[in-house]
């Protein structure tokens, strides 16, 4: 039997907001830190002590015997790559997805960070992806669907040539970190899960530069692209409203102190 949707007042989605706007925070300090030589097991390290300073809880360790704070996938890594000790060197970009649990609603945002200089195709990857989120968060509104998310997603990708990850999707965020429905980031306008006021979800494209095959490594958990071409992910949280979507997430703090290391993908 299907999960019933879990339609959320104001209250708790201003206590969500707080919850994705730590989430913020959080990779804002992977975005201070992150860098050619340093490995992803010390980005973890660092976002989770930064978590429980804030008077939360990391939303990803523990949960399905996830054993970090923050997932981190590398170049053709699209999404659950487990922190340890790869080093990060010049030229990757680097997806970095991290969950919080505060006041008993979860946040959840990713960001794909460019780790030096990176090649222009790969700029571009990551350009159209964070567009294909924006489009994607426009149509999630009162009375839509979840495919007007996935097709205005997947539209933007291919019309750029990029595959669009069909095994992964986004979801609906609350009081767990994965409810009902499911947003897959393709699909058709007017199909799907029917969009309700107090809705929250995590839309998330997962957009690689070739294929969209992708495949599972030995260790359970990273996803990987078929070709070995870079992919991107970025991912925000919206709480759905009548005519409107309200981003609950922010990139602005990441963006700020990337804009000062001169980083930022214009």
């Amino acid at each position: 039997m299907a999960r019933t949707v879990d339609l959320l007042s104001d209250d708790d989605i201003a206590l969500l907001k707080e919850s994705s706007l730590l989430v913020g925070r959080t990779l804002a300090e992977v975005a201070r830190h992150i860098a050619p030589g340093v490995t992803t097991g010390e980005l973890d390290r660092m976002a989770e002590e930064f978590i429980r300073d804030n008077g939360a809880i990391p939303g990803f360790k523990g949960l399905y015997g996830c054993p970090s704070t923050l997932l981190i996938s590398v170049n053709d890594q699209v999404v659950h790559g487990l922190p340890g000790d790869r080093t990060l060197r010049d030229g990757d970009v680097a997806s970095v997805d991290c969950g919080v649990l505060m006041n008993g609603f979860y946040g959840d945002s990713a960001y794909t960070f460019m780790v030096g200089e990176v090649a222009g195709p790969v700029k571009q990857l990551l350009r159209v992806t964070q567009e294909c989120l924006q489009l994607g968060i426009e149509q999630a509104v009162e009375n839509n669907r979840t495919g007007d998310i996935g097709h205005a997603i997947q539209q933007h990708a291919e019309k750029n040539g990029y595959g669009v990850v069909r095994e992964l999707v986004g979801h609906g965020v609350g009081r767990k970190l994965h409810e009902p429905p499911e947003v897959p980031n393709y699909g058709r306008r007017g199909q799907g899960a029917k969009l309700r006021n107090g809705m929250v979800l995590a839309i998330e494209p997962m957009i690689n530069m070739g294929t969209k095959e992708v495949k599972q490594l030995g260790d359970g958990w990273t996803i990987v692209t078929r070709d070995g071409k870079p992919s991107a992910h970025f991912e925000h949280n919206i709480a759905v409203r009548a005519g409107r979507s309200e981003v609950l997430s922010t990139f602005s703090y990441i963006e700020d102190v990337l804009k000062a290391k001169g980083e930022l993908v214009n």
